[in-house]
């Protein structure tokens, strides 16, 4: 598969990783946005929010516990955001579903 995150998942690119197990994957992105900028794939291909399920949306809430999770690991207690953006004129750069988790500063609204 061509999908660049498929081939982290894969171990043919390497990746800063915090987190795996069978179901996902978390390491830091490589064009951090923010001081704390990482995300977290399901290691199951879906395109996009946009091909949520009812089969498969369980990885959803799963990938937010793991956020939860590791916000409290990383001792991320002045709060963080978690992005996920959905298609071309949503900002979705890689067709593989992902979240991104950014801290570490004030993050302003709207996003810049």
């Amino acid at each position: 598969m061509s999908c660049i995150f498929c081939k982290i998942i894969a171990g043919e690119i390497p990746a800063n990783k915090i987190y795996e197990d069978e179901k996902v994957l978390a390491f830091y992105d490589i064009d951090a946005k923010a001081p704390v900028h990482f995300l977290i794939i399901p290691k199951e291909h879906i395109t996009s929010a946009a091909e949520i399920t009812p089969a498969n949306s369980s990885i959803v809430a799963y990938i937010f516990e793991l956020a939860a999770k590791l916000a409290k690991e990383l001792k991320l207690e002045n709060g963080f955001r978690i992005v996920n953006n959905c298609g071309v004129e949503g900002g979705q750069t890689v067709e593989h579903l992902h979240f991104h988790v950014l801290a570490g500063r004030l993050l302003a609204w709207p996003p810049g």
